[in-house]
């Protein structure tokens, strides 16, 4: 067997017995030092291992997130009317999807941009919209012409008045004008204005009256209103509260209109009663209110497939013409992104992935692109926008990754003249690239290995500078010892 002899004779650390130790000024003060330089050097290292170090690669776009991108939008425009306002989506690959309304909301806006009431509710889908086959042969007139200086009075004067704003160069105003005028006609020997008193029709011409057509916010022809007495009410800022037809525009369907509107008031004619029962008559499914101003801001989102694309926002409609000339596409955009949202909660676990997430994604927020008219009308605004997607890898607890996707986007944009209908369009166009940012964890075996270095390392060098300054001073003692004698 071994004997306890010769197994320490293999020990490393070799003891010195405690009597022929001798502590010193010098020693203790390299100690000192070194134990500060030991905690300087064990922070710092702590600091490098808990600091998140990382990686930015460019790569094939390998996206999991399928075949479609999601845009999320809030744009306030000062002149387009909620009224005929439109999103449309069309790409590449020949998708075409015109006047998005199911993940769209709209508020009418004043020109300064604030809410005027609540959200405004668009039509599904405008139905094919029947017209009479009466062909206009130069008849009497039969609906009364209004202008500015009329057209109060007769809104005051009678229960009901319904008015075509139309303009005499448009193709619908023009195939509305014979049924419109038989109408009237009839709705005349029916309800005798000077007998009954209670529905006259009217007309407006929107190319000389203009002043007239901007404070009632026409922004198509032929437009429709319908206005009860009492209740067009005005303030400073030009709010309405009548309603828009937008039902067949035949004789027949025009006459059963308005007998609908008449039907609940008595023959006296009652402001209270037209006001309580404007709602209980056959033509609600064909009416609306009307736009309380000429603004409009539309917010929501729309799927797109990953192609090249645009997203357009324009007026449109399948029965009504537009003076382009007049058509003002100034806008503001308050939020435009692309991808999913990221949530609160996520966000708070990822902090220190911020910086690393750029600052691309947001470019076109809170900016305005307003056409002073300078060029003239039929002005569009066009914004091209290149998309790149960045993927951030996170490392979690216990060797996890957590994955943050984000898409961060370039804007360039313009304005130029169209012989077509003035619109907002975003050019989109998205990358084949994609950035991944990776976190570089280090891991705790190399923090141990370094601390034990740092430990094991200043250690041993203040032991050498302790021997040799030891040295040194016994050395001069025995030098001036020796001079002495």
């Amino acid at each position: 067997m071994l004997s306890s002899t010769k197994i320490k004779s293999v020990d490393f650390y070799r003891k010195i017995p405690r009597d022929l130790t001798e502590a010193s000024l010098s020693g203790a003060g390299l100690s000192i030092i070194a134990a500060l330089a030991m905690m300087f050097l064990f922070g710092m290292e702590l600091n490098n291992y808990l600091t998140v170090t990382t990686s930015t690669a460019v790569i094939v776009d390998r996206s999991t997130d399928g075949d479609f991108l999601r845009i999320d939008f809030n744009i306030s425009f000062p002149s387009l009317s909620c009224e005929f306002a439109s999103v449309d989506v069309s790409d590449v690959l020949g998708t075409n999807r015109l006047n998005i309304t199911k993940t769209i909301r709209k508020f009418s806006i004043d020109k300064d941009l604030r809410p005027t009431g609540s959200e405004f509710q668009s039509v599904p889908a405008l139905h094919f919209i029947k017209h009479g086959e009466e062909v206009d042969e130069g008849s009497v007139d039969s609906s009364i012409t209004l202008t500015a200086a009329n057209f109060d009075s007769y809104t005051h004067q009678y229960p009901i008045l319904a008015v075509n704003f139309y303009a005499p160069w448009c193709y619908w105003s023009k195939r509305l004008k014979p049924s419109w005028e038989n109408a009237a006609k009839m709705i005349k020997e029916r309800y005798d204005p000077e007998l009954d008193g209670r529905i006259l029709l009217g007309k407006v011409d929107c190319t000389e009256q203009i002043e007239l057509c901007k404070r009632n916010h026409i922004q198509a022809y032929p437009s429709i209103r319908i206005f009860r007495k009492g209740s067009d009410v005005r303030d400073d800022h030009g709010h309405h509260d009548h309603e828009s037809y937008y039902g067949d525009r035949d004789t027949e369907s025009l006459v059963k209109t308005m007998e609908g509107l008449v039907a609940p008031i008595p023959v006296e004619g009652s402001q209270k009663l037209a006001l309580e029962d404007k709602h209980n008559n056959t033509a609600g499914a064909a009416k609306r209110p009307a736009p309380l101003t000429g603004g409009c801001r539309i917010e929501g989102y729309v799927r797109v497939k990953k192609v090249p694309g645009n997203l357009i926002i324009s007026a449109r409609s399948v029965a009504h013409s537009f003076d382009t000339t007049q058509m003002n596409m100034s806008h503001v955009i308050s939020h435009l992104s692309f991808g999913r949202k990221i949530s609160p909660h996520v966000l708070s676990d990822v902090k220190r992935m911020i910086p690393y997430l750029g600052g691309s994604h947001d470019r076109l927020n809170g900016r305005s692109f307003i056409n002073h008219r300078e060029l003239g009308a039929n002005v569009t605004i066009e914004h091209y926008l290149q998309i790149v997607k960045t993927e951030v890898m996170m490392r979690k607890h216990f060797g996890e990754i957590s994955l943050l996707e984000e898409y961060e986007y370039t804007a360039h944009s313009s304005l130029s003249h169209s012989v077509y209908i003035p619109a907002a369009k975003f050019h989109i166009e998205l990358s084949p690239m994609q950035v991944v940012v990776s976190e570089n964890p280090k891991s705790f075996s190399h923090f141990i290995t370094n601390v034990c270095a740092i430990i094991g390392g200043v250690f041993t060098v203040a032991g050498i500078l302790d021997s040799i300054l030891h040295n040194t001073i016994r050395l001069i003692k025995k030098v001036e010892l020796g001079k002495n004698f």
